[in-house]
């Protein structure tokens, strides 16, 4: 690494510092941020002070928070050396992951192991995406590893948008002839029929997620000459019954909203050369009460079918603004 502590000092009112130097003023502009931004954003979070003096940055506070900032300083740094930039959710990221590591023999840990030492990335025609927790980069390699997988956790974990970009990257690859994103079209205060239009203008507001997903990652013009082609289909989970999916990447979405049987149904679905993924919420159910959730179901019975990963995701994973996180361990403390 290009950065080297040096010994710490302590002064007399017991503050620990850890001061850092940095070889490229350039990169250590933007590890700052606009208006020193970075700094501010660590100095609020750990309650330690910044100061920057030429190439070198100065962590005062206590011990454990100081060595904290230094770690997370340490890792934006070398995404900045590696190409990558720093922006206000990276700081975020590292100030809540950055510290912590997976447990040993778990599910991402033992994933993780493969890929010591690289980095977890997924080619889309637009964007290199990168999955930013150790969270995502366990679920991303289980996409590629495993015919079916399961992603659970909170909004904002990143689950569906990494999955579309998977499904496109091996799409781009050849590794798969289709892509077919689905969601439960579940009412939710506004009954389906009351919608104007055609069946495509009723379910389509129920589906712009997956477009907005999908064109994150493909030019427009393509996504829409592909959804002509029928290479790239977005339809309701009801939609699927009857099909055999082979040679396709296969996302449910929203599968909390799945019925059991629908579950079944959408689960057999899958044929030679696919893939498929199962993404939901179990704390947004909105199914009418007493019907049990697919998704619950989907984990019970399949849990112990080794070629079939579940991958889960807390508040620490959320990649949207900081607040998103916090207002999910609001709920979840209160539950």
């Amino acid at each position: 690494m290009a950065i080297e502590a040096l010994p710490p000092t302590d002064d007399l009112t017991a503050l620990h510092e850890e001061v850092l130097e940095f070889p490229d003023n350039f990169l250590l502009i933007d590890l700052c941020g606009e208006h020193d931004r970075n700094l501010a954003e660590i100095e609020r979070q750990l309650g330690v002070q910044i100061m920057r003096r030429g190439n070198q940055l100065s962590v005062i506070g206590e011990k454990g928070s100081a060595q904290a900032a230094t770690s997370a300083l340490n890792a934006l740094y070398s995404r900045l050396e590696a190409g990558r930039s720093v922006e206000a959710a990276d700081v975020d990221r590292e100030l809540r992951m950055g510290a912590s590591e997976p447990a040993p023999g778990s599910y991402a840990g033992d994933q993780l192991e493969m890929f010591r030492g690289g980095t977890v990335e997924i080619k889309t025609r637009k964007k290199l995406v990168e999955p930013r927790t150790d969270a995502q980069k366990a679920y991303v390699m289980s996409l590629f590893k495993h015919e079916l997988a399961f992603g659970i956790g909170p909004a904002g974990t990143g689950k569906t948008y990494l999955a579309v970009a998977a499904g496109v990257s091996m799409f781009i690859e050849g590794k798969v002839d289709r892509i077919i994103l689905s969601r439960p079209a579940v009412e939710a205060g506004e009954k389906l029929g009351y919608l104007p239009g055609d069946m495509k203008d009723k379910v389509d507001p129920y589906m712009q997620p997956l477009y907005d997903a999908l064109n994150d990652f493909l030019p427009s013009k393509q996504v829409a000459k592909l959804i002509e082609e029928k290479r790239i289909e977005i339809a309701p989970l009801a939609f699927m019954r009857g099909r055999t999916l082979s040679n396709a990447f296969v996302v449910l979405d929203e599968a909390q909203n799945a019925t059991s049987m629908q579950m079944k149904m959408f689960l057999t679905r899958l044929g030679e050369g696919s893939r498929m993924v199962i993404t939901g919420d179990r704390s947004q159910v909105d199914l009418p009460r007493g019907v049990t959730s697919g998704l619950h179901d989907a984990e019970r019975l399949l849990k112990s079918i080794s070629n079939i990963s579940f991958n889960y995701f807390t508040a620490k994973d959320v990649v949207r603004h900081p607040l998103v996180a916090a207002i999910i361990e609001a709920y979840d403390a209160d539950s």
